[in-house]
Order: structure tokens, then C-alpha cells, then sequence
């Protein structure tokens, strides 16, 4: 039977392709000249280092803009609240990945109100679509696509 799983997963060498990119740009840039500011990747989490909150706000912008170049969707970034000191300004960004649960089912609610002949079922951080006909599926990613979910969906695995 053809099936397909839908995923949201990120592209690490891109993400840290990028934040070497914003980094060096800050590094560069004139209105960051002896800020000391710096992006840091740990994992999924990206830390940006400045001196106020408005430069914060140029950061995120510039690392938005190289995470575009680059091919990763900016739907997965979730902000952090900024944490202010004297001279110092800090805010961590989280890479999400993975469909929650909760977003999982929302899904498999969405997919069975439009009764499509399928059946999806959630496989931990990924939903498997699986169904008699091929065309069945493809309507059952365009729904996808055009749906709200707050995060980028990738399909993997079409096995006809």
C-alpha cells in the first residue's frame, strides 16, 4: 500500500552554515563595531550576544535573512524573551523539530474530517499517511501544505 510520513526536521549543516555566515557579517558591520557581539550555536539553541535590544532585533533579522539564502524555513525558529543587564543583552533562539503531539493530532483530525479514504497514525515525532490510492495521498499533502501548523512540513518516504 502507498504511504508517505510526514516530518519537520531542520538541516543542521545549513543552520550552522548560517550562523557562521551572520557571524562573520556582524564582525564586519559597521554599527557592531566593538559591541562584541556574537551568535553561538549549541544543538538547537542559538544564542545571540549584544549590547542592547534593539541590536538583538538587527541580529535576528540578519540571521532570518541567512537562514533564507541558505534554504531553511524560518517557521521552525521560536524566540526566546530577551534578558537584559547593564551593558549586556542576551536572547536565546530554539530550533524547533519535530511535530508535537499535539500538532500530530490536529492532523490526523484535519485529515479525517475531509474523509480522505487513508489512515495516518503517529509515529512519535512524525505522522505515516498510508492509503489504497496514490491520489488519495497527493490530496492528503496538498492539504497539509495548505494548512496552518506554525511549522515546516517536509514528505518523506512516498513508497508507491
Amino acid at each position: 500500500m502507498p504511504s508517505f510520513d510526514v516530518v519537520s526536521e531542520v538541516n543542521h549543516h545549513e543552520l550552522s552554515n548560517a550562523v557562521d555566515q551572520a557571524n562573520r557579517e556582524v564582525t564586519t558591520r559597521f554599527d557592531f563595531k566593538g559591541t562584541g557581539s556574537n551568535f553561538e550555536l549549541n544543538g538547537s539553541l542559538i544564542t545571540m550576544n549584544t549590547e542592547s535590544e534593539f541590536q538583538l532585533q538587527q541580529m535576528y533579522d540578519m540571521l532570518c535573512n541567512k537562514l533564507v539564502k541558505r534554504g531553511v524555513d524560518i517557521a521552525c525558529l521560536e524566540m526566546g524573551e530577551p534578558v537584559l543587564q547593564l551593558k549586556t543583552a542576551t536572547q536565546v533562539v530554539t530550533v524547533r523539530e519535530g511535530i508535537e503531539t499535539v500538532e500530530s493530532k490536529k492532523m490526523v483530525k484535519l485529515i479525517k474530517d475531509r474523509k480522505f479514504k487513508v489512515q495516518a497514525a503517529i509515529q512519535g515525532d512524525q505522522l505515516r499517511v498510508t492509503g489504497k490510492k496514490r491520489d488519495d495521498l497527493q490530496a492528503v499533502m496538498a492539504l497539509l501544505k495548505g494548512g496552518d501548523f506554525g511549522l515546516p512540513l517536509q514528505f518523506k518516504n512516498f513508497r508507491d
